[in-house]
Formats: structure tokens, C-alpha cells, sequence
């Protein structure tokens, strides 16, 4: 045998797979050369040992370990020469070094470094979940645990891309295939197998990185603005006593739904507080004044900040820290006390505002105590968004702020109920990591980090359309963390039920038809009500060509444009706030629908469609009530309602780095894009949202 532990070099795909004795390593690599009709390589230590065995009955010894490695090398670049794609490997010198490390201390040099230098595109850890099965060889069945997580630990430290085969024969099988599959693509995009490791440990499909690469090359198409909707086109106007009647209405049929309350609330407020944190890294106490620095950087956000900073809800707990940090806080220079007073704001040993989620902020200054979000929502959520005595409310937030929220709810849930007579169930969930973007450059190459891994970004609330589709609720009302008043509550819940009111009514008509439907109970002088309908309630226009169509025709294609979730957004005038509005947009197809539309999915450079934009009346204030089961009580899957080609690509900050990052579609915008859609005008008393710090100190966040 020829004494060499060199690979040979090659461009065919080789997969080692890796694992203790008996987890079926050596099934799964002939099951996986059948499949792609080539070869693998047998384990050279079974026949040489058992050969042993049968001779004298003598067993493995530290000074077989390198006659076993030099005959597995020898088999591996054999069954190379004839291989067609790819090479499964059914052991490696990996294996055989870990064994001589195991059973006797040490690994010989020539052994260990051949191990360590011997490349494979990838490695498959096969799991312990599998029977132990005896025979001459293998050692007893005790402890597989402890050598499964040597083996796991021993490509750790190795650095060698490796993905864990569990479950039975069957679906190691599939999901080795699809695995395997998956990485010839990526090489062939020039994508290294650590990288194709990470992005699938990231739970990412691949075939959505290459998609996110592609709208990063080819850009995203940007929204056809056909005209802004307005009041009486599009924009549902009611008056006082039409909003009373439509909330009478929700009440009387509350009972018979699910109801759900779902905020989402999983982002940190370090937006909110970006200016303070800019100031302390901008700022020289000792070389400049805070006046010189505002005048400096034009910074009235600062400014507004330190004049009316008594006004804040958190003003006192943080004079209080101040006095208790500086004793001799009281003869302080201005200076001093407002620089102290931000830095102690933001200091992550004392109260972190920027790194903690808005939600447990504190935001609204009572006589009896200072209430933050969580609390405001719990109460506006026993308001409009209880059925039978129970209210349910849905938080999305980040796993690492969950114990925030679960803390601030076991103090104030007990409270809420006992003032309400309602009981509140919550629940939790987080945005799915499957759902991240990968972050590029301007050439629109994969960014790395200072660990030279490839950097992923949330894909934006639009990863939400999948927490939303888990729900198990018929209406659910819909409204941002930081989107809560100071009293009126009221006020906010007449204008909360009486969207929901208009949603049950449209509902229960909609229903109605598609029932009616499906029962054939449908005749030809019954289409002309049905597409008025449409037209004046759904703002849903048929093309001109729908008369030319059969009966039949007719009836597949009303039951089609029907047969959706259905979503009530609440619409306020439009004061000057960033972020979407309602617009009649035009698809490829040349359909007109309703939708909500974000600056960005707008054609700036075009002057028709700047202009469009610029005539807006309204603004999306995010305050849905969503209708998500259909006419046979069976939930929607929202995902397929979702316009995929609607996303963003934006530009974030990556230590220190301008990354670009893809967004999904909106959740209220392209994730919804296909649903059935009203625009109801509500009054600006329900737009509270609280987007700065600075926004703390408008009426409806004050003291009254």
C-alpha cells in the first residue's frame, strides 16, 4: 500500500460524512451514490479490522491508526478517478483521528495534520437518533452522547462546514438531496460552503438569497400610481353618528368571533432616541457648550429636548438617579446637569432607553402612576377587543426582550382585569430569522463582519404577514407599540369598533354571495348587483371585457376576486408624517386596486408619479381591522395574498459600513396587496405614534 495521506486535487463535489459508530453513515452514503449514479468510498478500517478479527482475533491498537488512515486514503482518491459530480465519503481521516484521540490519548502528527488539511465541500454530522446496532467491530452502545459531542466539537474546532443529519432513513435521505442540491447551485454563484453553512443555519432558503441577490442587481419595481385615493374615491367618509351606529353594530355581533388584538412591538427604540445618542458621540464637555454644539449641528430636536425635559414621564425617576450618582449634582453647571442628564438616560448601567423596546418605556405621566405602552394597549385592548368576557392581545417581539414584557405584563395584566371584569390572554412571537436579508455592498457583494461572516438584517415588518398567518382568530385588529394616547380611550376604541363594525358588515355580504355560489343559487340577473357591489363597496373595478365572458366565466371570476381576506384601514389627513399613504395603483396586469403605498415604492425621478404623490390627502396611520377566515370558516393563508415583487431596498449601517438590505413587502402594504380593501376616513386623535423621544411632549401624550 502506498504510504500517502495527500488528497489528490479535484473539482467534483465532495460531501464526508461524519459521525460516531452506527448512525448510519454507510447507508446513507450508498443511498446517496445511487442517487446521483456515482461513487463513494467505503469505511477501510471495517475490512482491515475485521480481517484482524477473523485471523487471531486481534483487535484495533493505537498502531493501526495510521495503516488505516493511509488505506482510506488510497480508496478515497481511487473511487475519485471514476466519480461523476460528487464523492460521498462513508469515513474520513477525521473520524479516524477522533477514534485514536478517544481509545488512546493521542493522534499520531502525520494523522492529525493530514485530518486537519483534508478538505471536503461538506460534511455531514449523522445524529445519534438512530438504533445502535452490534457487530464484531463497534464498541457498546453507553455514552453515544459524550462521543457525539466530541465528534460535533472536533468540526468546531477544525473550522470544516458542517450541517446535522437527524430523524429515520427516509428523511436523512431527502433532506441530504436537497442539501446537496441546494450547495452545487451555490457554488456555481461562487458562494463558499462556510458561507452556504451559515445562510442555512440562518434558516434561510437558498433560493431566497439568490432572489435578494437578484433585486439587489436588478433593483425593485417601483409602485404605478394611478392617483391618490381621497374622500368619496376610495376614502370611506362617515359621520359622528355613522361611526356610533357601525361600533352599536360590532357590539351586538362581537360575540359571535374570535377577536385579537396584535401589536407589533419587537424593534428597539434606539430611533427614538438617535439624536441624544449622535449628541454623546459628537460632544466634548470640555471643549465646547451644548448651545455652540445645537448651533453647530442646526440640532433643534436637542434643543426642544433640553428645555422641556421637566415635561418628560421618566423626568424625575432620572433627576432622582442623578442626585443619588452626583452628590453635588445641585451645584453643577447647566451644562453639566442636561449632558449628565441624557448620558444617564442612555448609559446601559443605569436606564439604556435606547437599547430597551419601546414598549416598556415609560410614556404617559397619570396622577397615580406613569403608564408605558403595554399598559395603554392591555386597556385599549379590553375596550374593542373583547368577545365573551375574554380578551386576547398578540405582542411580536425580540426573543432577547421577551422577559421585558413577560415582567411588565405579570405586574400590570392583574390590574387591568381587575379594574375591567375582562380577562386577558397574551401571547408572544418573534419575527422569523427565515426571513432576514443578507446585506451587500454598492457592487452588490455579500458584506461581511468583522468575524468574516456574511452579515443578514430582519427583512422588515413584512416578515410579519407570517406571525399574522399562525393567529388562530377571525378579526383581528391591528396597531403599532408606540401608537397609544393619553386618555380618550373612549374615543379611540368608538373609531376601533366601529372600522370593525364596517368590516363584519361588508363580511357578512361577501359571505353571503360566495355561499350563494356555491350553492348554484346564482343567476345571470344577480351579476349586475354583484359587480356593483364590487365596484362601490370593495372599490374593486372589472375590466371592460368581463360582459364578453360565459356565465360561468362570470361567476369563477367574481367568486375569485371575492373569495379573500379582507382588511378596514383606518385613514387620517395627511399633517407632513413620514411613511405610506393610500393610492389607486396600476399592477402589470393593467388591474387598479387600492393600496397603501410607501414613499420609497415610488418613482421619485418621475414628475407624474412625484406629483401623484405630492396630492396626497391621507395618511396610513396603521390601524387595520382584519378579517382572515372565508365564507367556510376556514383560515386564509395569507402568504398566498402577498405581492412579492413589492419590496424595499434600504440602507443601514453595519459597523461603521453602508450596507444595502431587502425588506419584504410591507405588512400593509405589499404583504396585503391582494387582499379585498376599504379606506375609511378616521379623525387624527387616533394617530398618536411616537417615533422621537421629542414626540413625548405632544397634547396626547401630556397631561390633561
Amino acid at each position: 500500500m502506498e504510504k500517502n495521506l495527500r488528497q489528490q486535487k479535484t473539482a467534483i463535489i465532495k460531501i464526508a460524512l461524519f459521525g460516531p459508530e452506527s448512525t448510519g453513515k454507510t447507508t446513507l452514503a450508498k443511498q446517496l451514490a445511487e442517487y446521483y449514479e456515482t461513487e463513494w468510498v467505503p469505511e477501510f478500517a471495517r475490512d482491515y479490522l475485521q480481517k484482524k478479527w477473523e485471523e487471531n482475533q486481534h483487535i484495533c491498537v493505537a498502531d493501526d491508526m495510521l495503516p488505516i488512515a493511509y488505506g482510506q486514503v488510497a480508496l478515497e482518491n481511487k473511487k475519485l478517478s471514476s466519480a461523476k459530480k460528487y464523492l460521498f465519503s462513508d469515513t474520513n481521516l477525521m473520524v479516524t483521528k477522533v477514534f485514536s484521540e478517544m481509545y488512546y490519548g493521542f493522534s499520531d502528527p502525520l494523522l492529525n495534520e493530514a485530518a486537519l488539511e483534508h478538505e471536503y465541500d461538506l460534511f455531514f454530522l449523522t445524529d445519534i437518533d438512530v438504533p445502535w446496532e452490534r457487530d464484531d467491530i463497534r464498541d457498546t452502545p453507553d455514552g453515544r452522547e459524550t462521543v457525539f459531542s466530541v465528534f460535533r466539537q472536533t468540526l468546531i474546532d477544525a473550522k470544516k462546514p458542517f450541517i446535522t443529519l437527524s430523524g429515520n432513513k427516509e428523511s436523512r435521505l431527502a433532506k441530504a438531496i436537497s442539501i446537496i442540491d441546494n450547495l452545487s447551485i451555490a457554488k456555481q454563484h461562487g458562494i463558499s460552503s462556510a458561507d452556504f453553512v451559515q445562510i442555512y443555519d440562518h434558516g434561510i432558503s437558498f433560493d431566497k438569497i439568490l432572489k435578494q441577490l437578484e433585486v439587489f442587481k436588478n433593483g425593485i419595481l417601483k409602485s404605478n400610481l394611478v392617483s391618490p385615493a381621497t374622500i368619496n374615491h376610495g376614502i370611506l367618509s362617515l359621520s359622528e353618528d355613522e361611526f356610533e351606529e357601525k361600533a352599536r353594530f360590532f357590539d351586538l355581533q362581537k360575540e359571535k368571533f374570535k377577536l385579537k388584538k396584535f401589536v407589533p412591538a419587537s424593534g428597539a427604540a434606539s430611533r427614538m432616541f438617535k439624536f441624544l445618542s449622535a449628541f454623546l458621540n459628537d460632544f466634548d464637555l470640555q471643549t465646547e457648550t451644548i448651545n455652540a454644539y445645537i448651533n453647530r449641528k442646526k440640532d433643534s430636536n436637542l434643543s426642544i429636548f433640553i428645555v422641556a425635559m421637566d415635561k418628560f414621564p421618566f423626568f424625575e425617576a432620572l433627576d432622582n438617579k442623578l442626585r443619588e450618582i452626583y452628590p453635588d449634582f445641585e451645584t453643577l453647571d447647566r451644562d453639566y446637569k442636561n449632558y449628565y442628564f441624557i448620558k444617564t438616560l442612555l448609559a446601559s448601567d443605569y436606564f439604556d432607553f435606547a437599547n430597551k423596546p419601546k414598549a416598556v418605556l415609560p410614556f404617559h405621566q397619570y396622577k397615580t402612576h406613569i403608564a408605558n405602552p403595554i399598559e395603554e394597549h392591555l386597556n385599549e385592548c379590553v375596550h374593542y377587543a373583547t368577545a365573551n368576557k375574554i380578551s386576547n392581545l398578540h405582542f411580536t417581539v425580540s426573543e432577547i426582550h421577551q422577559n421585558l414584557f413577560e415582567n411588565e405584563v405579570e405586574v400590570l395584566k392583574g390590574k387591568v382585569e381587575d379594574v375591567s371584569g375582562v380577562k386577558i390572554d397574551i401571547g408572544y412571537s418573534y419575527q422569523h430569522k427565515s426571513t432576514d436579508s443578507i446585506c451587500v455592498d454598492a457592487r452588490n457583494i455579500p458584506v461581511r463582519d468583522n468575524n468574516n461572516e456574511l452579515v443578514f438584517r430582519p427583512g422588515g415588518h413584512g416578515a410579519l404577514i407570517e406571525n399574522l398567518n399562525k393567529l388562530d382568530s377571525d378579526i383581528i385588529f391591528i396597531k403599532n407599540i408606540d401608537n397609544v394616547i393619553q386618555n380618550h380611550i373612549d374615543k379611540i376604541s368608538l373609531y376601533k369598533k366601529a372600522l370593525a363594525g364596517v368590516l363584519i358588515e361588508v363580511q357578512q355580504k361577501v359571505f353571503g354571495y360566495l355561499n350563494a355560489i356555491e350553492k348554484q343559487e346564482i343567476q345571470e340577473k344577480d351579476i349586475e348587483e354583484i359587480v356593483a357591489f364590487l365596484l362601490q363597496k370593495l372599490n374593486v373595478e372589472l375590466n371592460s371585457d368581463f360582459n364578453k365572458f360565459t356565465f360561468e366565466n362570470k361567476i369563477s371570476k367574481i367568486k375569485d376576486l371575492l373569495d379573500r381576506p379582507i382588511r378596514v384601514c383606518g385613514m387620517v389627513k395627511n399633517e407632513g408624517e413620514p411613511g405610506g399613504g393610500p393610492f389607486w395603483v396600476m399592477n402589470n396586469r393593467g388591474s387598479v386596486s387600492l393600496q397603501i403605498v410607501e414613499t420609497s415604492q415610488v418613482d421619485l425621478a418621475n414628475k407624474k408619479q412625484q406629483q401623484i404623490l405630492t396630492e396626497a390627502t391621507h395618511f396610513n396611520p396603521v390601524d387595520l381591522i382584519c378579517g382572515i377566515r372565508n365564507y367556510k370558516n376556514e383560515k386564509f393563508d395569507l402568504l398566498k395574498f402577498v405581492d412579492h415583487k413589492a419590496g424595499f431596498i434600504v440602507e443601514k449601517s453595519v459597523e461603521g459600513k453602508i450596507v444595502k438590505s431587502y425588506e419584504l413587502p410591507g405588512l400593509w402594504n405589499g404583504a396585503m396587496a391582494n387582499w379585498l380593501t376599504i379606506f375609511v376616513a378616521v379623525p387624527l386623535i387616533t394617530f398618536n405614534p411616537v417615533k422621537t423621544v421629542n414626540d413625548l411632549l405632544k397634547p396626547a401624550h401630556q397631561p390633561q
